[in-house]
């Protein structure tokens, strides 16, 4: 095929990783054109991105975890993806887009093939927004896998980045059996189209993608091109049942199995009578109401076939 530009940007925490960089040199020896672009702190994977979106990069591929895509993606959205795709190199520690759509963190030369060769199909691209939020908070935030909230949220956010680069995924199961202790469900309230519901939850979760929390399946039916959110519910219930649950959903099974209320919508409204904190890929935002919604296919991004694709699974 015919050699092509990449723009990688590379979360600076990963930037001297030896498979990196072997990956970049195999590209590179492909006949691609690779430039790198290293983060120093919060925002420079989004001003990157949108910068090469502006210069013409026709890919611009995100190395790190889910909270560096999420970054990318940011900054895309931003110049508008018209004529660039949006590719991953997924070396964070969970990986959870990545790992859904059938990307090997062990293999980055792979990955980054993939990205400068695959087919480049466009998915959806949802949005939230806050209410009550500071007058300094960001506006409207995008995101491409799951935005969860309750006890996963808190695990995600709690979990020291030390003991995440040390332990990887299974950081968050640790800090996940130390907080269960601590547990407390919250009082919510959801509507969107033709779903309401209300009472009191240890999770939810809003999903384009599939999993969160480092492999938890709190959306397995859901579809990156298909212009619905899943809305993924686990009510408040004893902690024996809760951990046989949370162990089941870790497994992959559905939430159908698990008494769990699941949905699908093009848009969904939470509401709780305290602060509730939501992991946003990756990213942290706390606020009493948040407005969901949903761009349907408006990003083209390079997944492999096994990615989960409405497109794919029709054909």
């Amino acid at each position: 095929m015919a050699p092509r530009m990449l723009r990688l940007i590379v979360n600076g925490k990963v930037a001297a990783r030896p498979a990196l960089r072997a990956a970049v040199e195999a590209v590179r020896g492909a006949g691609h054109r690779v430039e790198v672009r290293v983060t120093w702190e919060g925002g420079d994977a989004a001003f990157f991105a949108e910068e090469a979106v502006r210069a013409g990069v026709p890919r611009v591929v995100a190395a790190g975890g889910d909270g560096t895509l999420s970054e990318v993606v940011q900054g895309v959205m931003r110049a508008g993806p018209a004529g660039c795709a949006v590719g991953v190199v997924p070396q964070g520690t969970a990986n959870d887009f990545a790992t859904a759509c059938g990307l090997d963190a062990a293999n980055p030369e792979a990955a980054l093939r993939l990205a400068a060769e695959g087919t480049a199909r466009p998915i959806d691209v949802g949005h939230v927004s806050v209410d009550e939020a500071p007058e300094d908070a960001p506006g409207r935030r995008t995101f491409i896998n799951v935005a969860s909230g309750g006890f996963g949220a808190q695990v995600t956010a709690e979990t020291p980045a030390a003991q995440k680069q040390l332990l990887g995924r299974a950081a968050y199961l640790i800090s996940g059996l130390r907080h269960m202790t601590t547990l407390q469900a919250r009082r919510l309230h959801l509507t969107g189209d033709d779903f309401t519901w209300e009472g009191t939850a240890f999770v939810f979760a809003v999903g384009n993608g599939r999993q969160a929390g480092g492999g938890f399946q709190v959306c397995p039916r859901a579809c990156l091109d298909d212009g619905l959110l899943d809305v993924f519910v686990l009510p408040e219930m004893p902690a024996g049942q809760l951990l046989a649950t949370l162990a089941e959903l870790l497994r992959g099974l559905p939430p159908a199995d698990t008494g769990a209320v699941y949905a699908r919508v093009p848009a969904l409204a939470v509401h709780s009578p305290d602060d509730l904190l939501v992991n946003l890929d990756g990213e942290p935002l706390r606020s009493r109401s948040y407005r969901f919604g949903l761009a349907p296919r408006v990003l083209p991004f390079v997944l492999p076939p096994e990615a989960p694709l409405a497109a794919a699974l029709s054909s």
